[in-house]
C-alpha cells in the first residue's frame, strides 16, 4: 500500500511541491542522485570506476511536453558525453535515456532524432546508449524507436520491466541483444501488470531465464540476493562466463553488495542519475524499499 501511494505521489504536482520544499529533502536526495551538473556526475563516475565498477548515466527528467526542453535534454547528454571522452573509459561509462525526456509524448519522430544525436555522441565517445522503459503506454513506441536506432547503432540497449504481462514475449524477441531486466517502478493497472511481489519475482525469473538462455547480453537489474543467486545458477546452466552478462544496481543503494560482486569477479554497472529534475526518480526509489522510506523519515527528524 505504501509503495502504491508513493508511486501515485511521483506524478502528483502538489506532492512534488510539498516534498521538494522540505529543507532536509536535499540530504536524502544526495544519497540517490549524484548531483545537479555534468561535473558532479563526472566526479561520481571517477569514484565508481576507480573502484572497479562501470556506470550508466541518466540525465534526470521525464514526460517533457515542450520541444525546446526536449532539445535541451538531448544537448545535456551530448555535453555529458563530451565531458566523459577525455577519461577514456569507453564502454565502462554509457548513458541511459528516457525517451519521454526527449519529446516522445510530443512527436515520436522528434524523439527518435534526439535519440540518434545522443547515440552518435556516445559512439564518438567509444560507448553506447540504453533506452529506459517507462509506463506501459510507452512500450510499443519505445521498441519502435529502438528498432530504428539499431539500424545505425546496433548495440543500443533497452530496459524491459518484468512485471508487465507482455515482457516474456518481449524478452524472447530481444534475447539476442543488450537488455536490462528490471522488475518495474511505475504504478500499473492489474489489466497489464502483475501486482503482488511474489508474482513480480516469478515473472522476473521467467524473463531472466529467457535472456540468459539467449545469445545477447543480459543486464540484470536487481539488488535482491536471491535473484543474484538465481542469475549465477542460470549462468552456470547456460555456460555463460562473467563477461557475458552484468549486474546493474542503483547509485547509493547496496554499495557493499556492489563492491562484493566486483571483488568476486562479476561485472557491475551503477545507474548514476544527475540533474535538478529529481523528484519522480526519487519517489520511485522510496517506493521500492521500506528501508529507503525509513532513511528519509530519519533524515527529516535530523537523525
Amino acid at each position: 500500500m505504501l509503495g502504491s501511494l508513493l508511486l501515485a505521489a511521483s506524478r502528483n504536482p502538489l506532492a512534488r511541491r510539498a516534498v521538494s520544499g522540505l529543507p532536509p529533502t536535499r540530504r536524502v536526495v544526495d544519497r540517490f542522485v549524484a548531483g545537479e551538473t555534468a561535473s558532479d556526475a563526472v566526479a561520481a563516475v571517477r569514484r565508481l570506476t576507480d573502484a572497479g565498477l562501470t556506470v550508466t548515466i541518466d540525465h534526470l527528467g521525464e514526460e517533457i511536453r515542450d520541444a525546446e526542453a526536449a532539445a535541451l535534454t538531448a544537448k545535456a547528454y551530448v555535453t555529458m558525453l563530451d565531458a566523459l571522452a577525455p577519461l577514456g573509459l569507453g564502454r565502462r561509462a554509457e548513458v541511459s535515456v528516457k525517451l519521454s525526456a526527449v519529446g516522445q509524448a510530443l512527436d515520436e519522430t522528434m524523439a527518435l532524432e534526439h535519440a540518434r544525436r545522443i547515440c552518435a555522441a556516445a559512439q564518438d565517445c567509444g560507448t553506447t546508449v540504453t533506452l529506459d522503459m517507462e509506463d506501459h503506454t510507452t512500450v510499443d513506441s519505445t521498441l519502435s524507436i529502438l528498432r530504428a536506432l539499431r539500424e545505425d547503432f546496433p548495440d543500443t540497449g533497452v530496459a524491459i520491466q518484468a512485471y508487465l504481462f507482455r515482457s516474456e514475449e518481449d524478452c524472447r524477441d530481444l534475447s539476442g541483444s543488450r537488455v536490462r531486466l528490471v522488475k518495474g517502478a511505475y504504478r500499473e493497472p492489474a489489466s497489464v501488470a502483475h501486482q503482488s511481489k511474489t508474482e513480480v519475482d516469478r515473472a522476473y525469473v521467467r524473463c531472466l531465464r529467457i535472456l540468459m538462455a539467449g545469445t545477447g547480453y543480459p543486464m540484470v537489474g536487481t539488488h535482491d540476493d536471491r535473484l543474484i543467486a538465481i542469475t549465477e545458477m542460470l549462468a552456470d546452466r547456460y555456460g555463460r562466463g562473467q563477461d557475458s552478462y552484468e549486474y546493474q544496481m542503483l547509485y547509493g543503494i547496496r554499495t557493499d553488495k556492489q563492491e562484493a560482486l566486483v571483488g568476486a569477479g562479476a561485472s557491475v554497472r551503477v545507474y548514476v542519475p544527475y540533474g535538478d529534475d529529481w523528484y519522480g526518480y526519487f519517489m520511485r526509489r522510496l517506493a521500492e524499499r521500506p528501508a529507503n522510506v525509513a532513511f528519509f523519515l530519519r533524515s527529516l527528524r535530523g537523525k
